[in-house]
């Protein structure tokens, strides 16, 4: 049996239309003829679904009771059953209610793709385990029910229903996503135009790197090297020359012209390629890069313009712009005329920009007699010799006198000396040798006879090799030091820019990584330790080609070509570097559970101060009063002792409220706090918070519509929490004008709101309210310690919620409890 396909409707936020576009889609199918059931499609009250999915046929919902609670799944027993061709089943990152077959619902999908069976069904971007913490950061709403990213990107298809943010503003408006008394949270809070815009973005670039990664695959599999011209990818490249800016100016305006453009700008280091990199120049051109949005790479390559032309091929690449030749017309005709034309030559499909500057042809030097001692260049060393050498004797030939044989001589010197230089020891020898069996035949009599007459000829021919062997092996030392200082340059900029990316925040271990694969040309690097991944880079196959250890008990493996020896010592270095950052990282999470210690010590300093200053008062008011009392029985009189009681009663009250805060205080710093949480409605909290501080409908406005679902919550510690943010908001409202407190929910969240229209708190402070021991202007001290804000916020962290301050509109501040609604009671 062939495993079912998945085809999942993306949407960036509730509400952009995902459930009935898939409704719709499964209303197509069935009218030309396929098998298609609704498994699971909850409506949420919306009145245009529900006439989308009625005319299909629906699996019954399989009814658990937890709790005491009826909750209602989706049957997948029922569903395999029908064995249907398509099944719809609505969020795909739904937990399912305890007891059932899977914890989560997209492993009852996957047990129905393993049955055969196709299936659709809808998830919001918020809801991508990758992207969980990043959409909280734009809403400040955590989200509790993900779905893994290898899950979605094992579909076979996703499709986004996008919506403008301002369309979807509208119908949330017009009362077509949420019911009405929960409009106005949800524009205020979670739908803001700024929220809709980032995750509209968000939802567009994650499809679109996955269309991408999914291209890149595809490539990959049928050993396609050519470039698809599926988005514009702009590689620049730099030498570290002052003309790179200007390069990387003109590739980010190709790249712009483009829509969703990528710009990339790489340099090449390499043994026998360009000269001294400045590497003032390469930092200052890595920060512009970065800039102008795009991304900095740097590779290792023999041959510059083949490592160029292959980094763009394996980026997919469709321009690469580079600067022309800063060559004088003297190096350009005694060394050729460059690596421009070698990238042309080689470029194939890519665009090429040879780009003009002011650098252009300024430097006048000899061409660089540096080199390694490559195969390719001892040939053309051998070649050399066995061309210019017969071409130098016809030419003494024609001269020949006995008079000339120094001239000879040297004349064979500067041969040897010149394939030295291009060839290295081997070629030197033997055009050494050739060149003295070719003086002693032609020029030293007799002719043509390997023959000497005369010693001192002998003894000079003699000297004379020696002389050229010596020369050959200077030669030949010199630029086998030059290729090895100019490889440890490279390995040097290498390790600077690995350097330089974690110390411009990048993450250490992936930015190692990824340079490392880079810079080799791997197709894939990894991190094992103890038989687990802890990081990888590139999408790893088959077996590693290179495994080195990291630490005591970690490895790196890589996939791809096998290194060389000098290659195996800079990716020993490299393993040395991913040690440090994997004890860095072990470090952290020893200083994250150290740091609280840190904020113990300062709370229990704030506390004993609180203690010597703030309980003084009360403490000597209720001292003062009895013994009052118990000093002067008979002078007193009826209403001189009621009122030393009633203060003795009042201190000794304002007294056990403040211990009762310390003590809630102390539980919350050593984590002890127990919460006992239980389905709570909004008025079951409300109403007794607003009789212990005897507050009237006069005082305090309530708007609690029944439709707001139960939260999981702590009654007690939430009346706390309540009692708390209303004192404060009496404290600073005006006089005659009433406190708001409102309910609203919004997915899985019930939020409470206290409002009041003070002088308000200003943004700056607004996270320093919640600090222990901290009161509005530090100065009041009729007021409490400053805890009531501090508990207030953990015991709402306690019981899985958040505290947030807002300001009011028009002026004052904002409170909001956020709390997540009963499990029973959670959408499904």
């Amino acid at each position: 049996m062939s495993r079912g396909r998945l085809r999942v409707f993306l949407g960036a936020a509730p509400g952009v239309g995902k459930t009935y576009a898939m409704l719709e889609e499964g209303q197509r199918l069935a009218a030309l003829g396929g098998d298609v059931v609704v498994a699971w499609v909850d409506t949420h009250g919306r009145a245009a679904t529900a006439a989308m999915a009625s005319p299909l046929e629906q699996i019954p919902r399989r009814t658990t009771s937890h709790r005491g609670v009826e909750l209602s799944e989706m049957d997948l027993d029922a569903v395999l059953a029908r064995h249907p061709d398509v099944a719809l089943v609505d969020e795909l990152a739904h937990s399912n209610a305890p007891g059932s077959a899977h914890e989560k619902r997209w492993q009852d999908v996957e047990a129905l793709l393993d049955a055969g069976i196709d299936v659709m069904s809808t998830v919001n971007i918020q809801h991508i385990a990758s992207l969980n913490d990043v959409v909280e950061k734009i809403t400040k709403v955590p989200q509790r029910e993900t779905v893994p990213d290898e899950v979605l990107r094992a579909a076979d298809q996703i499709e986004l229903v996008d919506l403008t943010p301002q369309a979807l503003r509208n119908r949330l408006s017009d009362g077509h996503v949420y019911p009405a008394e929960r409009i106005d949270a949800a524009l205020s809070h979670y739908f803001r135009l700024g929220n809709l815009t980032a995750l509209r973005e968000l939802a567009l670039l994650w499809l679109a790197d996955e269309v991408d990664s999914a291209l890149q695959n595809y490539r990959a599999q049928h050993n396609i090297d050519g470039t698809w011209e599926a988005r514009e990818r702009v590689v620049v490249a730099l030498t570290g020359g002052a003309e790179g800016e200007t390069l990387l100016r003109r590739g980010a305006r190709i790249a712009s012209r483009s829509s969703g453009g990528d710009l990339l700008a790489v340099h090449v280091s390499s043994p026998d390629g360009l000269s001294a990199t400045n590497q003032q120049n390469l930092a200052t051109q890595r920060a512009l890069v970065e800039e102008l949005g795009g991304s900095f790479h740097e590779i290792v390559g023999q041959d510059i313009p083949a490592s160029l032309i292959s980094f763009a091929k394996g980026v997919n690449a469709t321009q690469l712009v580079i600067g022309v030749s800063r060559r004088s017309w003297l190096q350009t005709v005694l060394t050729g005329p460059g690596i421009g034309n070698g990238v042309v030559r080689q470029s194939g499909s890519i665009d090429v920009h040879i780009v003009t500057h002011a650098e252009a042809g300024r430097r006048f030097a000899l061409p660089s007699v540096s080199g390694g001692l490559t195969a390719r260049r001892r040939i053309i060393g051998f070649a050399l010799a066995l061309v210019l050498g017969p071409l130098l004797t016809l030419l003494l030939k024609t001269i020949r006198s006995d008079d000339a044989m120094t001239a000879n001589v040297l004349a064979y010197q500067l041969l040897v000396i010149v394939i030295a230089l291009v060839g290295g020891f081997g070629p030197a020898v033997f055009a050494a040798l050739m060149s003295g069996l070719t003086l002693d035949y032609f020029f030293i009599s007799p002719y043509y006879t390997i023959t000497i007459n005369q010693p001192l000829h002998a003894l000079g021919l003699g000297l004379y090799v020696i002389n050229a062997l010596l020369v050959s092996y200077v030669v030949d030392q010199a630029a086998r030091r030059t290729r090895l200082a100019q490889r440890s340059a490279a390995e040097s900029e290498l390790l600077a820019s690995i350097a330089g990316s974690v110390l411009r925040g990048q993450d250490a271990l992936a930015a190692l990584l990824s340079r490392t694969r880079e810079a080799f040309g791997f197709d894939a690097v990894r991190v094992v330790s103890e038989g687990v991944e802890v990081a990888h880079d590139g999408t790893p196959s088959g077996e590693p080609s290179v495994h080195l250890p990291v630490g005591p008990s970690a490895g790196l493996e890589a996939f791809g070509p096998a290194v060389d020896a000098s290659e195996r010592r800079l990716l020993e270095v490299i393993a040395t570097q991913i040690a440090a950052a994997l004890e860095h990282t072990a470090l952290e999470e020893t200083a994250a559970t150290v740091g609280p210690l840190a904020v113990s010590d300062k709370v229990r300093s704030a506390l004993l101060s609180a203690v010597s200053h703030d309980l003084r008062r009360p403490l000597a008011a209720a001292m003062a009063s009895v013994g009052a009392l118990r000093s002067m029985p008979e002078d007193l009189s009826a209403q001189d002792r009621a009122e030393l009681l009633a203060t003795a009663d009042e201190s000794l009250q304002t007294l056990s409220s403040l211990v009762t805060d310390l003590l809630d205080a102390s539980r919350l710093d050593a984590g002890i706090l127990a919460v006992a949480a239980r389905p709570v409605s909004a008025a079951e909290v409300v109403l007794p918070a607003l009789d212990e501080l005897g507050l009237g409908p006069s005082s305090v406005t309530l708007d609690l519509p029944a439709s707001v679902p139960p939260m999981q919550a702590d009654p007690v510690l939430l009346q706390r929490v309540l009692v708390n943010l209303l004192a404060n908001a009496t404290r600073f409202n005006p006089p005659g004008t009433p406190i708001r407190l409102s309910a609203s929910s919004l997915d899985d969240v019930v939020e409470l709101r206290v409002v009041d229209h003070g002088p308000g708190v200003p943004d700056d402070r607004k996270d320093l309210i919640f600090t222990p021991f901290q009161r509005l202007g530090d100065t009041d001290n009729d007021r409490g310690i400053g805890l009531g804000l501090a508990l207030s916020k953990g015991f709402t962290e306690g019981m899985s919620g958040t505290l947030t301050a807002e300001d009011t509109p028009g002026g004052g501040l904002t409170m909001v409890v956020s709390l997540p609604t009963a499990p029973a009671l959670v959408s499904a």
